[in-house]
């Protein structure tokens, strides 16, 4: 653990309640995990962060899930003032106007077929790979979707309290 990510978690162990749910709610928009999280607070190192993290994230039922969803912006639109995702999301933000076209129109049939948004942990994918990831689980079980929805939000989650623990602890 380097000294940056002690003072980080130090800090996420002992903020207020309401400022560490606020934190976590940066994270994931999941109540349930959130919840889950602060109940296992204080963490003795940034793994068992991640790891009570997965562990809520495994638990989470259907419409959690749906919580935590809502959370996220469509891949090539995110949230204006939205650091996260727009960081998140780079991947696509230097695509050409024909794939970001492409990855719109993906979106809306996703979005038509499941109910929501497509999910996939962007960082450090191309727009193409996104394109290529919509195409390939669109045609998913509903099913099949909500387990691989639960595995990328379990990868994102995990990248944004790596996120959390590592920021200067400086005020």
């Amino acid at each position: 653990m380097t000294s940056t990510s002690a003072s980080g978690l130090a800090r996420f162990n002992t903020l207020e309640e309401s400022a560490a749910r606020a934190a976590l709610h940066e994270a994931c928009a999941s109540t349930a995990w959130a919840r889950q999280l602060l109940a296992a607070r204080p963490f003795a190192t940034p793994e068992d962060l991640y790891a009570a993290s997965d562990a809520a994230m495994a638990g989470l039922t259907a419409a959690d899930l749906a919580e935590a969803m809502a959370g996220h912006p469509p891949i090539g639109r995110p949230e204006p003032g939205d650091p996260a995702s727009s960081r998140e999301q780079a991947g696509m933000a230097g695509a050409a106007e024909e794939l970001k076209a492409e990855m719109l129109e993906l979106n809306l049939a996703y979005q038509e077929r499941f109910g929501h948004v497509f999910l996939i942990c962007a960082t450090g994918r191309s727009g193409e790979q996104m394109r290529d990831a919509a195409l390939e689980r669109i045609g998913n079980s509903p099913e099949q979707e909500r387990e691989i929805i639960r595995t990328e939000l379990g990868k994102i989650n995990r990248i944004r309290l790596t996120r959390l623990v590592e920021q200067d602890a400086r005020p």
